[in-house]
């Protein structure tokens, strides 16, 4: 992990491999000018207050995630100046937001992989912006490669190590404010990439009880409680849904259930996350090009996982508990058929029509299991349908909700933390659909619509009178393009900050 340091140091003098600075698109009363961005002061005046046209005359625009390099101008310490584009310039007085710097901080942090140290000069004003710059160097600077040869890539990136330490210009090291935003940064960055290395990871090595076993070190290390139910207990339980969709894999289910509490809590939270550690569709097996990406589909489990863990570190005064619902999703002699009908763990019966929406007959079991406990409100987080991405696209998840405002409040806080999304609704005409012969509800509903009707679906098995919300992360859990901003190609680990924000919203109580 790249390592993070606050520093009063003046940008001439510093010894680094680069300083970063930020350009961005001039306003309306100098549009289409170049603009240095607040932070940079030092080195424009080394280049005699003429670097905007230099970078200019180079190609720089100031839009968004663009990176030009130059050499550093005489009497610097650092032989390189990075130039990354920060979008439009705010509008007087504004500010650049934060999720601008995070972007702008990551894309520095992927160019810069190899060095050893570079200087952070970009806006930097208070606390808050260096929580965003911290957290766009730790999550750009993100590479998987524990698969990779190491007698031929020992490094990753190309080849290349990540960087090495990040200096923030400007911020405070003594300041307690500046040391907790990016205490708070390193604990947040480190889940969310902790989440993004078990979506990474092949399923041939990342099974139910390989992710229960990760869990179970994790909880250890950072003072969590956590339970795991195997077969035996899931039967015992009569947790059919789990049970039916693990059922055709030689790879057994668990239902993981991990407790953080702080005494002066007043609140209890529960997130609850799909888990299939690997989704071949099952007997309605998913057609070819559909499967290569599938072991993402445990992204859910994932962002619930590490935000438990965060809210640990973080210390938070509210109780979170965290559900994973794993599973592996195989056709075999013993697999789910169409057709089959199974008891949940609430007692209602589902008849499966397609053995490929499974994420909603594990993630009902878990659930009910939340709901028992009367949590003051449940987020469940999900890969759960090709449908949203249709609507949302591969960037944006989608909000239900069983109550506007919670789901407004889920909507800003994603909003806020740089993850964006989009609250959906829960036509009740949809519901009919779902409506079978012989059990009490079907597993598939109208074709149009899906999301929706998935939604209702998992809104049948949460306990009357709990605010509830489900976020369908299906786009946005796994980039198959290429990187972008602080976003790396493979998990990105999508819906950890939100749930953290919540945690952190419910704790202060700001959140219902």
């Amino acid at each position: 992990m790249t390592a993070l340091t606050l520093s009063t140091a003046a940008a001439p003098g510093l010894r680094a491999d680069a300083i970063v600075i930020g350009v961005a698109k001039g306003t309306a009363s100098r549009s289409g000018d170049l603009v240095v961005a607040p932070g940079a002061e030092a080195v424009d005046k080394a280049y005699d207050g003429r670097l905007a046209g230099i970078l200019e005359t180079l190609g720089a625009s100031g839009a968004e995630g663009e990176v030009t390099k130059l050499p550093a101008p005489s009497g610097f310490k650092a032989p390189l100046v990075v130039a990354v584009g920060l979008g439009a310039e705010p509008e007087k007085d504004a500010g650049y937001d934060g999720e601008a710097l995070r972007r702008a901080a990551g894309v520095a942090a992927r160019t810069l992989a190899g060095s050893k140290k570079a200087a952070f000069a970009l806006p930097l004003t208070d606390p808050a912006d260096a929580g965003a710059i911290g957290e766009g160097v730790l999550l750009g600077a993100y590479s998987f490669d524990a698969y990779k040869d190491t007698a031929k890539d020992a490094k990753a990136k190309n080849g290349k190590a990540p960087l090495g330490e990040a200096a923030l210009l400007g911020g405070k090291p003594r300041d307690a404010a500046y040391k907790a935003a990016l205490a708070r940064a390193t604990a947040v960055s480190e889940e969310l990439n902790r989440a993004r290395d078990l979506i990474n990871t092949p399923p041939n090595d990342l099974n139910p009880e390989a992710f229960a076993a990760i869990a179970q070190a994790a909880a250890k290390e950072h003072g969590i409680k956590i339970q795991v139910l195997d077969e035996k207990a899931l039967v015992k339980g009569g947790y059919g849904g789990i049970l039916g969709v693990g059922g055709g894999s030689a790879s057994t289910p668990r239902l993981v259930k991990l407790s953080y509490t702080h005494s002066k809590a007043k609140k209890h939270l529960a997130f609850v996350g799909k888990g299939i550690t690997y989704d071949s569709g099952g007997i309605s097996l998913k057609p070819a090009g559909h499967n290569e990406t599938m072991k993402c589909d445990m992204s859910g489990a994932a962002a619930v996982f590490a935000a438990v863990v965060a809210a640990s570190r973080l210390g938070l005064e509210v109780n979170v508990t965290g559900w994973l619902a794993l599973a592996e999703n195989m056709p075999s002699g013993s697999a789910v058929r169409p057709g089959d009908v199974l008891r949940m763990y609430s007692g209602k019966t589902v008849e499966v029509l397609n053995t490929d929406a499974e994420g909603r007959l594990v993630l009902g079991d878990a659930l009910w299991a939340a709901s028992l406990e009367k949590p003051d409100a449940i987020v469940d987080v999900a890969t759960l349908t090709g449908a949203m991405m249709l609507a949302l696209g591969s960037r944006t998840f989608g909000i239900m909700a069983n109550d506007d405002a919670f789901r407004s409040a889920v909507h800003e806080a994603a909003e806020e933390v740089g993850e964006p999304a989009w609250p959906m609704p829960l036509p009740e005409h949809l519901r009919k659909g779902m409506d079978s012969q012989v059990a009490d509800i079907a597993n598939m509903g109208e074709r149009m619509g899906g999301g929706l009707v998935a939604g209702l679906f998992l809104r049948e098995f949460v306990g009357e009178g709990i605010t509830w919300a489900h976020l369908d992360i299906a786009g946005p859990a796994f980039n198959e393009g290429g990187p972008f901003g602080y976003t790396p190609k493979g998990g990105t680990g999508t819906a950890v900050r939100t749930l953290v924000r919540l945690a952190e919203l419910t704790a202060a109580g700001d959140l219902g």
